[in-house]
């Protein structure tokens, strides 16, 4: 069981605002606030230096935080300054040759996208996106039959930033292995709202952020790269924290993943990165995803009950994320009438997942991302404003 009622009083300005934006960046809980807050005064008294030798215990402690999230080992962790660095110090670590094919997924996030893009002009590698199913799911049974000696790369983005989606990331995990394919996953929008165990899932790879449904603050992000692979990989580039330099002539990288991190950080917001895990991790990621699950339905099965409004969600069992639009009025102005009315939802545009928008032409929707500090009752609230909008 979730303590609603102390989780809520942990996050303060649910008193106030109906907060359905957690796709975007979630509402911190005073624990983590407070772990940024006592750091950020400890630098202010003694220095910035001297607060990270004191606090070096608990700041080498959001490795084994990161670790046990993902059911990882603290040494193939490194802690990044959002998702997107972390998944570009992976990708770009591999090698690539003309001819090369990299296999990805139709509702791809445009981040990820552009880096293949500028890969294959780089090199001459290939980029091919596997079919769906008739759910908007990737087809695992289509990207079997891709697989060839060519295929030096799977990339998925786990749940799509722009709906409800979950991508099947365990079943092509068992394909990627099978072939001793690198595999990378894009988890953004997963960690946090969901169980996340990397061995099961049979990823070599895996980025995320913190300020997402981890509640933790922007500015924070991980990598995740399988022990096995992290030997073979040499980042894009490297710092002498990275790679500390061993003679005149000679660097000599990390034997860990931290290799794929630079020598100065943000302590402070490390440290609230941490705090978001443990307080996630001391919930449970078994009963949160079942209630984000429980209210991202609720919510769901409201709006389309709706006339006017179009759900436009995929998949045979979708995440916190509902996305949809509504007869008559654009997007953006939802999200604005409804902030006026002190409910914070977000937008999602055509451009971030360009392949799937374009094939299902979708125009820029309406995002609404429950989390399971949300109540039934704003669920309602949402789901009455919206019906009221369309009365109008």
């Amino acid at each position: 069981m979730i303590d609603i009622d102390r989780i809520r009083a942990d996050t303060p300005a649910t008193s106030r605002l109906t907060y359905l934006h957690n796709a975007g960046a979630a509402l911190m809980p005073s624990p983590v606030v407070a772990a940024m807050k006592q750091h950020i005064d400890l630098e202010a008294e003694i220095g910035g230096y001297a607060a990270a030798d004191r606090e070096a215990g608990r700041l080498d402690a959001v490795y084994g935080s990161v670790a046990r999230l993902l059911n990882a080992a603290p040494d193939e962790i490194a802690l990044m300054e959002n998702a997107t660095v972390a998944w570009q110090m992976a990708f770009y670590a591999l090698p690539f040759r003309a001819g090369d094919r990299i296999l990805t997924a139709e509702a791809e996030y445009a981040a990820n996208y552009v880096a293949f893009l500028q890969v294959a002009k780089r090199t001459g590698a290939v980029i091919e996106v596997v079919p769906s199913e008739s759910s908007g799911e990737l087809d695992v049974g289509a990207l079997e039959r891709m697989i060839d000696a060519r295929v030096k790369l799977i990339a998925i983005t786990w749940v799509p930033t722009n709906g409800g989606l979950v991508n099947p990331a365990a079943a092509i995990g068992k394909i990627a292995r099978t072939h001793g394919i690198p595999y990378l996953l894009d988890a953004c929008q997963a960690v946090g709202q969901m169980q996340v165990d990397v061995e099961a899932i049979g990823c070599d790879m895996l980025s995320a952020t913190g300020r997402k449904f981890l509640r933790g603050p922007r500015g924070t992000g991980f990598l995740y790269v399988r022990r096995e692979l992290l030997q073979q990989l040499e980042p894009p580039m490297i710092d002498h924290f990275a790679a500390p330099w061993v003679s005149r002539d000679h660097y000599q990288l990390r034997d860990d993943a931290r290799r794929f991190e630079t020598w100065e950080n943000n302590y402070a917001a490390r440290l609230g990165l941490g705090a978001a895990i443990d307080y996630t991790l001391a919930i449970g990621l078994g009963p949160i995803q079942r209630r984000c699950r429980l209210l991202a339905d609720r919510l769901r099965n409201g709006l389309a009950a709706i006339s006017g409004i179009t759900i436009r969600d995929l998949g045979r069992t979708p995440g916190a994320i509902v996305s949809f639009t509504m007869e008559g009025f654009e997007a953006d102005a939802i999200v604005t009438i409804a902030a006026a009315a002190g409910i914070v939802i977000g937008a999602s545009d055509p451009s971030s997942t360009r392949i799937d928008a374009e094939v299902r032409a979708l125009p820029v929707v309406v995002r609404a991302s429950p989390h399971y500090y949300n109540t039934e009752a704003e669920i309602d609230r949402l789901i009455a404003h919206v019906a009221g909008l369309v009365s109008r």
